[in-house]
């Protein structure tokens, strides 16, 4: 069964989607703001909020490569968002305190030391580490749950890291996603679920998804995604190369929501259900007489027909079994016909 287990929180197939509001570097480094976000995302019901750490130093080189949604370089990015290692446990508590999952993405070795320091009970490791080897293995060795995302990765650049997973028996869930930012729905590519399931069957699938509504989310569920991943932000005016492709409170909810009563829909199988019975009882048709019939008289179209309600004895169904057949007894005009009433 494919099944991972989260602090308290079992996540899988057998069970509602877990939302991930993933607040990432929209607090544009400010405390306040990311406690703000926790505090939004725990009103409308979300289970678990995502942060990134960044260690800058010990995850890149300085540069000036400016990522496709923003207008500064990585560098400066990342150095201006980065919490220091004290907010991080604090944010971490305070997530705790509400009752609620903390994650984060190490972009770093440096920063799932740090990650691991604190007691994290799960890792997220981002679609641009999916290749880096090195870095999935040396979160893989603590043993927790790790969400992996795949943006940028096919199939077997996607095996490799899977491989290190499964080496350490490390219980591990594949997010689908595309990195493009927003991405179009005809790049989102919901096709790529049923791929990775029958490439990994043990792997918990989800979505991690860019574009700028909740329909990807929605669809993914219907088709087998247990967990669902979107940026989040408390307001869509502040500043932030993410904040344009985040959901607020108000969509947030929605996708909780909107979730978990396609989860509750899903499956099943085509039989008629008991508590469909009431409406059975007028919403069938059944044999009736449309005149009187006296016994002995063969019946024919012009004298039974079927109507409402459905609680005769003889439904529609059976309707043409009975032409040519007589009546055994005399029947009155607008009665069911029972069984009993016709000769064999």
């Amino acid at each position: 069964m494919r099944e991972i287990t989260i602090g308290n929180r079992k996540v899988g197939p057998n069970h509602p989607p877990l939302v991930i509001a993933e607040i990432g570097i929209n607090h544009e480094g400010s405390f306040e703001k990311a406690i703000q976000m926790v505090d939004d995302a725990f009103e409308v019901g979300c289970e678990c909020v995502k942060f990134q750490t960044h260690v800058v130093h010990d995850e890149m080189v300085p540069n000036n490569v400016i990522p496709g949604n923003a207008e500064e370089s990585i560098w400066d990015i990342m150095s201006r968002c980065a919490l220091s290692k004290e907010e991080e446990y604090r944010l971490k508590k305070y997530t705790e305190s509400k009752g609620m999952i903390f994650l984060s993405t190490p972009f770093s070795r440096a920063a799932a030391v740090q990650l691991e320091e604190m007691g994290v009970v799960a890792y997220k490791i981002g679609s641009g580490e999916c290749n880096n080897y090195p870095l999935v293995e040396h979160i893989a060795r603590y043993r927790k749950p790790i969400i992996l995302s795949t943006g940028m990765n096919d199939i077997n650049s996607i095996k490799k890291s899977v491989d290190i997973l499964r080496k350490y028996n490390t219980p591990y869930a594949l997010l689908h996603c595309t990195s493009i930012y927003p991405t179009p729905y005809d790049k989102v590519r919901l096709g790529a679920l049923e791929e990775l399931r029958d490439t990994f069957p043990d792997a918990v699938l989800g979505l991690s998804d860019h574009s700028l509504s909740n329909y990807p989310s929605f669809g993914a569920v219907a088709l087998g995604a247990s967990i669902l991943e979107r940026h989040f932000t408390s307001d869509k005016n502040w500043p932030g190369p993410d904040i344009p492709i985040s959901m607020d409170p108000k969509e947030l909810k929605e996708l909780i929501e909107g979730s978990f009563a396609i989860f509750q829909a899903i499956g099943g199988r085509k039989e008629i259900l008991e508590a469909e019975q009431p409406t059975i009882n007028f919403a069938y048709a059944c044999v009736v007489t449309l005149r009187d019939i006296e016994a002995g008289e063969e019946l024919t179209m012009e004298n039974i027909w079927v109507k409402r309600p459905g609680t005769g004895e003889i439904k529609a169904e059976h309707f043409n079994s009975l032409l040519g057949k007589k009546a055994t007894t005399n029947i009155k005009k607008d009665e069911q016909v029972r069984w009993e009433y016709i000769s064999e």
